[in-house]
């Protein structure tokens, strides 16, 4: 069974950090690429960032590009998610998914459907205070 478990969210105020992660389980991790969404209440899904674990490439949507970075620990099946400075509109609840289609057109997108990964997590939430 395809597992994503995403931990590391919380409280922090504006202008501090902080690291997502998302533990993978269930599959094999190097056939997908993993990405990172994002999804405030009463809106759209967002595209956020990914991760090919085949070639390591990484991808942004413009409006996090310089503050958010995305990383791989091949070892222990886990991607992480990097937020520095963060600000109010951040706060919200982040969510990792696999794919092993392509995810630069779902990352670089302001409304992700369902069906854009193959697998989900439950979400962790990031509340930004100022």
């Amino acid at each position: 069974e395809v597992q994503l478990v995403e931990s590391g969210g919380g409280v922090v105020q504006v202008g501090g950090s902080l690291r997502l992660s998302c533990a993978a389980s269930g599959f094999r991790f190097n056939d997908y690429i993993i990405g990172w969404f994002r999804q405030a209440p009463g809106k759209a899904r967002e595209g956020v960032a990914g991760v090919s674990r085949g070639d390591g490439s990484t991808y942004y949507r413009d409006p996090v590009k310089g503050r958010f970075t995305i990383s791989s620990d091949n070892a222990k099946n886990t991607v992480y998610l990097r937020i520095n400075m963060l600000r109010p509109e951040y706060t919200t609840v982040y969510y990792c998914a696999a794919s092993k289609g392509l995810l630069s057109g779902p990352i670089q997108s302001e409304r992700v459907e369902e069906d854009a990964c193959d697998a989900w997590g439950q979400g962790t939430q990031v509340t930004v205070s100022s």
